[in-house]
This record gives C-alpha cells, structure tokens and sequence, in this order.
C-alpha cells in the first residue's frame, strides 16, 4: 500500500505534540520533517532542536528532508533513533555517492530530493545507492503551493528508470499533495506521498487524513 507522510510544517506549532498524535492515530506511515536554513531555500524552519524534543515521542519513524546548504553538517544531529529516512537535496550536495554511503553508515535510509527543473537522469550513477527519490512538485521553500503538473511526468520516469535498472529506491512526492489528487499521483509512480496542507490546513484534519488513507491502499507498492 502507498506510505502517507505527514509534513509538520503546516502544523500548529502552538499545539505541535496533539497535531503529530493526530497524524499518528489517523493513519500516517511518517512524520515529515524540513529542515530549511534560509540560504538553499527562503524560510528557516527547524533543525536538530526540533528533532531531539520528539526523540521517542512520535510513535511513527521520521523522514527528514534537508533543504539546505552544505547539507552534510546536519545529518550527524538529525540521525536519531526516530529517523528513518535522511533526504538531501541534488542540488546542495557536491559529493553525491558518498553522502548517501555516508547517511547509511548511520544506520539510516537516505534520499535525494530533486527540484521541479531537475532532470531524474542526474541520477543515473547512484540509482543502485539510493532508498528514496523525492520529487518536489514545487518549489521548495514554502508550504500550501500549487502542485507543478509535469511532476506526474517525472514520478512516471523514476518508476522506469527503477524497472529498468533493477533499483529498489522510493519514489516519494512533495508539495501541492491532496486528497483531490492524491490518487493520480500514486497513480503515476509515487510510492509515497508527503502532504502538509492538505492534512493540517483541512477543515477536518481526521477526515482528510481518513481519505488520504483510504486512496493509498489502494495502490499495493
């Protein structure tokens, strides 16, 4: 079935413990975490400090996204017991193949993020070395954006690019996710969905969630 994240940033930070139980008691796989420095991306979000207050509280593993320069001097402070997933960004790393060897020498999965104008093939060397691919269907950086049709393009091209070389990455998709769409884009190659707005900005947060849950069973992975 399709892994549903749910991404704290759209959640009340005023009430951050009830919103994560929220996610967790209404059919989340992940806590989604992004971490933003204001230089890769506009905003600053939250880092280890956060990370650490919800060290064996969440109930549900951690997928941790860095939006970030130089992203490698944070990954020893996000790797706590909570994380599953270490996600860097293409575009912010220099030595690719061997930040990914690095995350999982922490006992980590790891990921790389690729912004909407890069191209997948990028990663036609590391296929082999990489547990998750994350699609940002817009533009990092902000929460509550338009989802970028052409995203479903790329899902759909990391899904033969894996077929093809035997890989066995994630394909996960950021920004602009809804229930409303939700299962076009399980649809098209994502095997995870990371939604922020669509679940914390709801009317009914516990029905949004319900629906989300509902399409992503419906895509055996």
């Amino acid at each position: 079935m399709g892994k549903i994240c749910a991404s704290i940033l759209s959640a009340d930070f005023m009430k951050l413990g009830e919103e994560i139980d929220l996610a967790a008691s209404g059919g989340a796989d992940y806590i989604h975490v992004d971490v933003m420095d204001g230089h890769f991306v506009p905003r600053i979000s939250f880092g280890s400090f956060v990370t650490d207050k919800l060290k064996g509280r969440v109930g549900l593993p951690l997928d941790v996204h860095i939006m970030a320069e130089e992203p490698e001097r944070q990954i020893d402070s996000l790797a706590i017991e909570d994380t599953e997933f270490i996600v860097v960004h293409y575009e912010a790393v220099r030595h690719l193949h061997r930040t990914l060897e690095y995350i999982r020498s922490l006992g980590k999965k790891n990921g790389v993020a690729l912004n909407p104008a890069t191209d997948p093939h990028v990663l036609d060397y590391v296929l082999e070395d990489i547990d998750q691919v994350l699609v940002m269907s817009v533009n990092p950086g902000f929460g509550g954006q338009k989802f970028i049709p052409s995203s479903l393009r790329k899902l759909s091209e990391l899904r033969r690019m894996r077929e093809q070389s035997g890989a066995s990455y994630a394909i996960n998709i950021d920004g602009g996710v809804y229930p409303h769409n939700a299962a076009e884009i399980f649809g098209a190659g994502a095997d995870m969905v990371i939604s922020g707005a669509g679940i914390f900005a709801a009317d009914d947060p516990k029905a949004a969630l319900a629906e989300f849950r509902a399409i992503a069973d419906k895509f055996p992975q």
